[in-house]
């Protein structure tokens, strides 16, 4: 019987020690932003209960489906799809809200989302609770605005921006949305017109030209901003204005999830990939089970795509695990002698590169 070893699942991926090389090297650029700018590392579980994410992400949501099953104790749990309500389940759960606001975590961690065609991705997300002032987005902005700067990638990109405005705002904003699309489901794709009867924004984030032509010629959300959402939107623009940022507005921009308020963001590099999304949900821990609303605003980078770019782009990166000593030896008796002075040649080594490190860091090494 003819044998096959393509065992792994198809939406899952092997990242190589030549990815590991990039992987490595955009965990400490960012890192070390994230650090600079207040934030502090989070982790939660990969799994979560289903019936917390059915609050945000509905049974009938085709484009951001979760991977769920029954754990042992027939308990319905779900893969990790992104980090934002995970982490404001903490924020909640560890009341957090107490501490001196707004606080500031970063996620570096793998998720699972049924609709991506990179359907396990490594992600680097970051969470700001506690703040709504806008200039907290345009923080966000700038943070990768110059980290992409730092490694070389800046040349191409674009920043997209728009505004979910309110609640009552993007309700106004369906009915209108309903009038415009009324006639013209038709013109949809399959798949996109299906999405439409739960979700009135299927067009603007679906990847089809047809469904984006028609996007384009739709109303734009920004009529239906009233005092607050429109001076929060203005108020965004004027901090990226002060920072030099270029940015376009673009009234398509939308995303699936139907929680987010005011500010979303994204960054295409030049082959119109999205590399970085960015939104605001104000109102998201009353969707779950918090009884008291708290302003959030946060983003996440797409890993795989910045590799990929990295890549193209021919941007090396150095390695610093070079060779300095090289035994060579042939049949077993020369490896009996060998592998011992191996050994001591690494020992060596460490106690001289120890002796140039602080105390600290020397303790580290030797353990």
């Amino acid at each position: 019987m003819e044998s096959t070893i393509e065992n792994r699942l198809e939406w899952t991926r092997d990242i190589f020690p030549e990815d590991h090389k990039y992987l490595t090297f955009l965990k400490k650029v960012f890192r070390h932003e994230f650090r600079k700018n207040g934030f502090r590392r989070i982790s939660t579980p990969l799994l979560e209960e289903t019936s917390l994410l059915r609050k945000v992400y509905p049974e009938n949501h085709n484009m951001y489906g979760l991977y769920h099953f029954q754990n042992k104790d027939e308990v319905d749990v779900s893969l990790l799809p992104s980090a934002t309500v995970w982490i404001m389940r903490a924020y909640v759960e560890s009341e957090a809200f107490n501490e001196l606001q707004p606080v500031y975590y970063y996620y570096i961690e793998r998720c699972f989302r049924q609709a991506r065609k990179r359907k396990e991705q490594y992600i680097i997300w970051g969470e700001i609770i506690g703040e709504s002032d806008p200039i907290i987005d345009a923080q966000n902005i700038y943070m990768i605005y110059t980290a992409l700067n730092k490694i070389g990638l800046w040349e191409g990109i674009s920043i997209r921006i728009n505004s979910y405005g309110s609640a009552k705002e993007m309700d106004k904003f369906g009915e209108e949305l309903d009038s415009f699309f009324a006639n013209k489901t038709w013109i949809m794709s399959p798949e996109t017109a299906e999405e439409y009867k739960i979700n009135k924004l299927a067009p603007f984030y679906s990847e089809d030209e047809d469904d984006k032509i028609l996007a384009g010629s739709a109303p734009s959300i920004l009529k239906f901003l009233k005092k607050d959402s429109k001076k929060h939107h203005e108020s965004f623009k004027m901090y990226l204005d002060d920072l030099w940022i270029p940015y376009i507005e673009d009234h398509t921009l939308f995303f699936p999830e139907q929680h987010y308020t005011n500010s979303v963001w994204q960054f295409h590099d030049a082959d119109g990939k999205i590399i970085a999304s960015g939104w605001r949900y104000d109102t998201l821990a009353k969707n779950i089970w918090s009884p008291k609303d708290y302003p959030a605003a946060g983003f996440s980078l797409d890993v795989g795509h910045i590799i990929d770019d990295l890549k193209s782009r021919h941007i090396s990166i150095k390695n610093k695990d070079q060779i300095d000593l090289y035994f060579v030896q042939l049949w077993d008796e020369a490896k009996r002698v060998v592998f011992p002075l191996s050994l001591e040649a690494r020992a060596k080594w460490i106690n001289t590169m120890a002796s140039l490190w602080t105390p600290s860091i020397k303790e580290q090494m030797l353990k």
